[in-house]
């Protein structure tokens, strides 16, 4: 069962800042006219009795001490940046399983949490942006690849294994045999708008024949940087939305733009445990 975290967030702040809300308009005024009264009434002041009148009920205290804490992850969370892990081998070599990113969530504009409706305009996808989204087959996933198509693209997989994009071939550039492969796997640079990245693709693999898409309004074509392994725009298919939109990532489950690796469990010489050796920022 996968949880719904931005919906137990908004929850949890909802509640304890309910609560600390309850304790400014209603118990701490009794607290405070019941201490002026005890103080007008007794004879001899008791501390103790003055810090019994003064304590705060249990679930008030725990709801004051929680909501600055929540509220903070969820202004941070929802609006300013969030962490994703890298469940698979989609993206390697850029990205490796155990990563653990950050996703600058104003990049493409301010939505509201949970519902995810865009409120403010910033700015669209560009082509090459490593963007998070929501898995189109199943969207309680969070999913990360490069932007290969924009609305209105013509994009085209070649038996070669190249793209085409309106026609126009993407640069690419051999760098060499992945290291341990044996030759059975390349590792190349390619650049898609202004930015240059490393993919790799296994030498055994033939796409047949030609594939093409045609980029809708609203949506992006994706795809990741391990070529032969990695299920994405080319792969999707979802019986329950059109044809023409097969494929594609509307623009309404975009999460952000990942820029960052902040920890990793990738680096095999630090075994189970983390590792800082893969931190810096995503090309």
């Amino acid at each position: 069962m996968s949880l719904n975290f931005p919906l137990i967030l908004v929850i949890a702040v909802g509640v304890t800042g309910f609560l600390a809300l309850l304790d400014v308009v209603y118990f701490a005024p009794r607290r405070r006219a019941a201490i002026a009264q005890y103080e007008k009434e007794a004879v001899a002041l008791n501390s103790e009795v003055r810090e019994r009148l003064e304590k705060e009920p249990l679930l008030i205290e725990y709801g004051k001490s929680f909501f600055p804490v929540l509220a903070v992850v969820f202004v941070l969370r929802s609006f300013i940046v969030e962490p994703f892990q890298i469940p698979s081998g989609s993206m390697i070599p850029t990205l490796q399983v155990g990563d653990f990113i950050l996703v600058n969530k104003f990049a493409y504009g301010i939505r509201l949490p949970v519902i995810d409706q865009k409120i403010i305009e910033i700015n669209d996808p560009k082509r090459g942006d490593v963007m998070g989204f929501k898995y189109p087959e199943d969207t309680r996933i969070n999913y990360i690849t490069p932007v290969v198509g924009l609305p209105g693209d013509e994009v085209t997989y070649t038996p070669d294994k190249r793209i085409l994009v309106n026609g126009k071939a993407i640069d690419e550039r051999f760098l060499g045999e992945e290291p341990g492969s044996l030759g059975s796997a390349g590792l190349f640079t390619e650049t898609l708008g202004e930015e240059k990245h490393y993919i790799r693709k296994e030498a055994r693999r033939r796409v047949e024949p030609s594939r093409q898409w045609f980029v809708p309004a609203g949506h992006y074509f994706m795809m990741g940087d391990n070529r032969d392994n990695s299920k994405d725009s080319r792969y999707w298919d979802d019986p329950s939305i059109p044809f023409e939109l097969q494929g594609m990532v509307p623009d309404e489950y975009i999460v952000g733009k990942a820029f960052a690796i902040w920890l990793s469990w990738a680096d095999p010489k630090f075994g189970m445990l983390p590792s800082f050796s893969r931190v810096g920022l995503i090309h």
